[in-house]
C-alpha cells in the first residue's frame, strides 16, 4: 500500500531527501545513466535516425526511427519519449533505449529534445515539448506513422511533461489541439511546490506561482487519455505518493488509469523495462499498444 505523503509536513532537510530520487539507492545514479547511454548506442549503431528540427534553436529537435518494411497503406503508431533530469541533465541521445524492442513489433519511435534550465523556464521547456508534438503529429503522412496513434511515454520529469503537454495540447490552437492517444508515467512528479525548497529549484528558479501553474495534479484533468501510472518499489515515498494521488484524481475525472509498483526497481532502472515483454511494465506497456492498434 502506498503511503499519501502530505510533503507540507517535511522540513527543508527532509525534501531535499525525498525528492533526490538517488537517496534510496547510495546516492551514485550514474551506473543507470551509463546504461542509458549503452543501450542508446546500441539503437542507434543499428537503426537509421531521422533528425528533425520543430523549433528554431539546437535544442529543438526529434530523433524519429521508423521500422522497416511496413505497408505504405498502414501507418504505424508513434510512442514518443521525454526524458527526465529534473528538467536540467539528459538529452534525447540518452532515450533511444526505449526504441530497442518496439522497432520489430511495427511501431515507430521519436525521442524529444529540450531546452534545459537554467538556460529557460519550465514553462519554455513544457511550451517547446508541445510544439515538438504537433509538429510530428503534422509530419505523421510524410512517415507513414499515425498522428491519431501517438503513445506518449515520460520518465522523471519527463513524465510531468508529459503530463503537461497533454494539458496544454488540449487546448485547441488554430483549431487543432493536439491527440495523444495513450499516455504512460513513469516515476513522475505532478506537484512542483515541494521542490521549491530544495537544491533543485537552484537552476529552475520557480516560485510559488509558477509551480502551481506548471502541476499537473492542480488542473482540471477531464478528458485526459488512457494513462499508466508506474514507480518503482525502491523510490521515496514522496515519489510514491505523487503517482499515488495523481493516478486517484485521474480517475476521479473518469480516465481510465492503471496505476502499480514494479518490484525490485528504483526510479532510474524502472523506465529500463518499458518496452521489454518479459517485464510488468512491458507487459502492460504493450497491452495499451494493441488496443491503441485497434
Amino acid at each position: 500500500m502506498v503511503e499519501e505523503v502530505n510533503w507540507r509536513n517535511l522540513n527543508a532537510a527532509q525534501l531535499e531527501e525525498e525528492y533526490s530520487p538517488s537517496s534510496v539507492i547510495g546516492g551514485n545514479y550514474l551506473p543507470f545513466i551509463h546504461e542509458y547511454i549503452k543501450r542508446s548506442d546500441d539503437v542507434a549503431s543499428s537503426n537509421s535516425i531521422i533528425e528533425c528540427f520543430y523549433g528554431p534553436m539546437k535544442s529543438n529537435s526529434v530523433d524519429l526511427i521508423l521500422p522497416e518494411n511496413t505497408p505504405k497503406d498502414k501507418p504505424v503508431p508513434l510512442l514518443v519519449f521525454i526524458h527526465g533530469g529534473y528538467w536540467q541533465e539528459l538529452s534525447k541521445k540518452e532515450s533511444l533505449f526505449a526504441a530497442k524492442d518496439i522497432l520489430s513489433e511495427g511501431i515507430a519511435f521519436a525521442a524529444v529534445d529540450y531546452t534545459l534550465c537554467p538556460n529557460v523556464t519550465i514553462q519554455a521547456i513544457v511550451g517547446e515539448c508541445v510544439m515538438a508534438l504537433r509538429y510530428l503529429q503534422s509530419i505523421g503522412p510524410k512517415y507513414n506513422f499515425d498522428p491519431n496513434k501517438i503513445v506518449l511515454a515520460g520518465s522523471s520529469a519527463g513524465a510531468h511533461l508529459a503530463s503537461m503537454c497533454v494539458l496544454e495540447g488540449m487546448k485547441a490552437k488554430d483549431n487543432s489541439p493536439l491527440r495523444i492517444a495513450s499516455t504512460i508515467l513513469v516515476s513522475g512528479i505532478y506537484e512542483l511546490e515541494p521542490i521549491i525548497q530544495t537544491s533543485i529549484n537552484d537552476a529552475i528558479k520557480m516560485d510559488r506561482t509558477v509551480a502551481n501553474s506548471m502541476s499537473p495534479m492542480l488542473k482540471d484533468l477531464e478528458n485526459f487519455p488512457d494513462t499508466l501510472i508506474v514507480w518503482g518499489e525502491n523510490e521515496t515515498a514522496e515519489f510514491k505518493g505523487q503517482s499515488n494521488v495523481f493516478s486517484k484524481k485521474l480517475i476521479e475525472f473518469g480516465v481510465s488509469v492503471k496505476a502499480f509498483e514494479v518490484p525490485s526497481r528504483n526510479h532510474f532502472d524502472v523506465i529500463l523495462d518499458l518496452t521489454k515483454r518479459n517485464t510488468l511494465l512491458g507487459y502492460e506497456f504493450y497491452k495499451l499498444i494493441a488496443k491503441v492498434k485497434s
